[in-house]
């Protein structure tokens, strides 16, 4: 039966990895056997992606990528070329921590930009936007713009990914959706026509 994803000849996808349907992986990519990848998702060259790994539908990755035991995106997640995630806290060579690997989530929608570190441990809330070189220290709320070493947050984004600018009454819109956000208490969410 022919594969329903393709794999360039140079990647080497282990026996028992799961992909789905529309999956594109290029030049130089490495998925482990216990990893499982969505449908439509590219991964570019130089990717390596663990066991137990999960990425969920159309998730875009950019080259030299690690993706260790413990991180999970969601669907729609981009990850900048050359950005890291760990997964153990306090790494020695001479110390094995296997089994003690840290969890990182990263929400669907959330874009984390070039070159940045995230520290693990520490989900990235659903459409954040981590800017990049931004190395990321703490959880990250739905929807913020962050930068900087450590990261800290300077505003909020749009599902669009356009930098949102409330109004005193605490409402903002899109510029290219046209789609309506609320910031109340420290949180922004989206204005369904129902509300």
């Amino acid at each position: 039966m022919d594969k329903e994803y393709f794999a360039h000849e140079t990647a080497v996808v282990d026996e028992g990895a799961t992909i789905g349907k529309g999956t594109k992986i290029w030049h130089f990519c490495h998925v482990m056997s216990k990893a499982k990848i969505g449908e439509r998702c590219i991964l570019g060259q130089n990717v390596f992606v663990a066991d137990d790994v999960i990425l969920g539908n159309n998730v875009k990755i950019q080259n030299n990528v690690s993706l260790y035991t413990g991180v999970i995106c969601e669907d729609d997640v981009f990850l900048g070329p050359s950005m890291v995630f760990t997964n153990v806290v306090n790494p020695r060579s001479a110390v094995v921590r296997r089994g003690q690997y840290a969890k990182t989530v990263v929400k669907k929608g959330a874009s984390i930009g070039a070159n940045a570190t995230i520290v693990c441990g520490h989900d990235i809330g659903k459409y954040a936007f981590v800017g990049a070189g931004a190395v990321v220290t703490k959880t990250i709320p739905d929807y913020a713009l962050v930068v900087g070493n450590p990261a800290r947050q300077i505003g909020w984004m749009s599902e669009y990914g356009h930098r949102l600018n409330f109004d005193e009454k605490g409402f903002a819109v899109c510029p290219e959706s046209g789609e309506k956000y609320r910031l109340k208490d420290g949180k922004v969410i989206k204005i369904t026509e129902n509300e």
